[in-house]
């Protein structure tokens, strides 16, 4: 691939992703639906300016050390209610890994037409939600708490889990793993590395942090140290066991997020914004792979596949888990609803149908396409009826007051009562 063409590639995704979020802003219609669709008109589905598979194996890196920062920034700001509510997204997490991966399992064999090998490892790739496009959701939609933390943190705990699973029954269908005991230990030793290095590298950054002088003039040193750590961490875990970064990622994430550290606001405030542009680059690139020749051949049992997921599987998960829990039918309602695919599950797909392709797997194309399928249907018809559906139930936060019309009305009501105590 010419330098020119790979240039023109990433100079075309960065502004529809920058011209999605800008029509986002001007229609206050959602920003990830727009971002699809962005991807769409500029990729193999519509005018062929994108084509990722042109990176070649650079995909791969460039889209790990993004979703890395994602998720870190995910980690970084999740807080967790307390109590039962924290119980109710533990439970959540155990029921749908049983739920949903049996769900989408027959979903995807009996309705899509998958072969059971190929339709285990679509349950898995979308088992998570995605806080990428929860979280854009939650703030746009002004969703009252703790709703917003409770899919957030069911989307950082399921997606490095959907993620690493996936991967094993990638490697069981390849023949690169024996049987289900080589699936159950690669995940608990994946996620376990993950985990344990994600905590050394956020307890090594958080100390690093500390020592810095509360100084703005060190704010971009802050941030580069951050980058640095991350981004080495991450890869050093891929260069071990590969899909245990993202693990690691949200645990460091928690780690730094909780850190007793000057001036942390700033910092989260810039890491957010590069998550942010992540998003904006990463939804038009994968959303580019997609074509109409993958997701025609599903037909009315791909469609059918997905909204069985949507309308059967996750209402089973959501009504076993919240059962007894101190939540409102409303609440549990808006729970059911709003469980979006997000970038994660874009990335694995795209990565895993070229291993597929490679190792001429057949179906690889087919389940790639049900995956992007899964992914348009969940955001495009969720992301547009959630804030309507959260409206008619009550869960829309108040308009927040502005501070100089907060102060207008407090000098106006302090005149009244000076003029009435001196008549």
């Amino acid at each position: 691939m010419s330098a020119e063409r790979l240039s023109l590639l990433w100079g075309i995704t960065m502004a529809s992703g920058a011209t999605a979020q800008l029509l986002a802003r001007l229609t206050s219609l959602p920003g990830v639906v727009l971002l699809l669709a962005s991807g769409l008109v500029v990729g193999r589905a519509g005018f062929h300016w994108v084509e990722p598979l042109d990176l070649g194996s650079g995909l791969g890196t460039v889209v790990g050390l993004l979703v890395s920062l994602v998720l870190f920034d995910g980690g970084l700001n999740l807080r967790l209610p307390g109590g039962e509510l924290k119980t109710a997204v533990l439970r959540i997490v155990v029921v749908r890994l049983l739920v949903a991966l049996g769900g989408g399992l027959l979903a995807s064999h009996f309705l899509a037409g998958l072969n059971w090998a190929l339709a285990a490892v679509y349950s898995a790739i979308v088992l998570a939600t995605g806080p990428t496009v929860v979280n854009p959701l939650v703030k746009q939609m002004r969703l009252q708490a703790p709703l917003g933390d409770v899919l957030e943190g069911e989307g950082l705990v399921l997606e490095p889990i959907g993620a690493v699973l996936a991967l094993m029954l990638l490697e069981l269908v390849l023949g690169d793993r024996q049987g289900w005991l080589g699936v159950t230990e690669g995940l608990l030793l994946r996620l376990g590395f993950g985990l344990v290095m994600g905590l050394l590298s956020g307890l090594l950054l958080s100390e690093l942090l500390r020592r810095l002088p509360a100084d703005s003039g060190v704010l971009g040193l802050r941030l580069q140290l951050s980058l640095g750590i991350l981004f080495l961490m991450y890869t050093g875990c891929e260069a071990q066991l590969p899909e245990s970064g993202l693990p690691a990622a949200v645990a460091a994430g928690l780690v730094v997020g909780r850190r007793p550290s000057s001036e942390p606001q700033q910092l989260d405030e810039l890491i957010r914004q590069l998550a942010q542009l992540a998003i904006t680059l990463l939804f038009p690139l994968l959303a580019a792979d997609v074509s109409w020749r993958e997701l025609s051949p599903l037909g009315i049992g791909g469609v059918a596949c997905v909204l069985a997921l949507m309308f059967v599987v996750r209402p089973l998960a959501i009504l076993v888990a919240t059962t007894g829990l101190p939540l409102e039918w409303g609440q549990r309602l808006m729970l059911t609803w709003l469980a979006p695919r997000g970038i994660v599950t874009a990335a694995v797909a795209s990565l895993f149908a070229i291993r597929l392709e490679a190792a001429g797997v057949s179906g690889s194309g087919r389940l790639q396409g049900l995956v992007f399928l899964t992914i348009l249907m969940t955001v495009g018809l969720q992301g547009l009826t959630a804030p309507w559906l959260a409206g008619r139930l009550g869960l829309i936060k108040p308009e927040p007051v502005e501070e100089g019309t907060a102060s207008a009305e407090a000098a106006a009501d302090a005149s009244a009562v000076l003029t009435s105590g001196v008549q």
